[in-house]
C-alpha cells in the first residue's frame, strides 16, 4: 500500500478479530511501521468496504498512520493485490469518532460500491489508560485500477 501524499509505503498484514471478538491489530513492537487489512472485510477494490488499519504511533514514535489524519479529499491510496492489481482509491473524507461512540456500522458494514476506510487512533491521549480517546477514519472510493506490467525491462 502507498500513500503517496503522506510518505506511507506499507506491506498489509492480515489480520482477523481476537478471542473476545474485538479486531486485531499489529504488533507494537517490531510491527508499527506495517499497516494491516481485515481480512474479514472485502479485498480492496471489491464492492463493499475494504479495512485496513494501522497504529499511528508506538514506544519508538511515529507509527504508519502518524499522519493519516492529515489527508484530504481527492488524496490517493494505491493498493496493491496479490494478483499485482493495483487498486486506485480517492480519499473522500476523514472524520474522528470518540472510540466510545465508534459507529462500527458504518466502518465495517456493507456498501454499494468499492470503498476503503483507513483506521488509526486519535484525539486526546489519556495518559492513565495509556489509550487514546478516538479513532481517525479515512473514507476512500475507488477510481480506477491498473494491471501488473509484466514487460521485462531491457537493460
Amino acid at each position: 500500500m502507498t500513500i503517496p501524499a503522506i510518505g506511507v509505503r506499507s506491506d498489509l498484514l492480515h489480520l482477523g478479530v481476537n478471542s473476545d471478538g474485538t479486531i486485531q491489530v499489529p504488533p507494537l513492537f517490531g510491527r508499527a511501521d506495517e499497516a494491516a487489512w481485515y481480512k474479514y472485510s472485502v479485498t480492496p477494490g471489491q464492492i463493499g468496504a475494504s479495512v485496513i488499519e494501522g497504529h499511528v504511533d508506538s514506544y519508538q514514535g511515529a507509527a504508519v498512520f502518524y499522519r493519516l489524519g492529515a489527508l484530504a479529499p481527492g488524496n490517493r491510496v494505491d493498493v496493491r493485490l496479490a494478483d499485482g492489481v493495483t487498486a486506485v482509491f480517492r480519499v473522500t473524507g476523514v472524520r474522528e469518532y470518540l472510540k466510545s461512540n465508534f459507529p462500527a456500522k458504518i466502518i465495517y458494514g456493507a456498501t454499494h460500491r468499492a470503498s476503503l476506510h483507513l483506521i488509526t487512533c486519535g484525539g486526546a491521549f489519556d495518559y492513565e489508560t495509556r489509550h487514546y480517546l478516538s479513532s481517525t477514519v479515512v473514507f476512500a472510493s475507488l477510481t480506477s485500477s491498473r494491471q501488473a506490467d509484466h514487460r521485462r525491462r531491457r537493460r
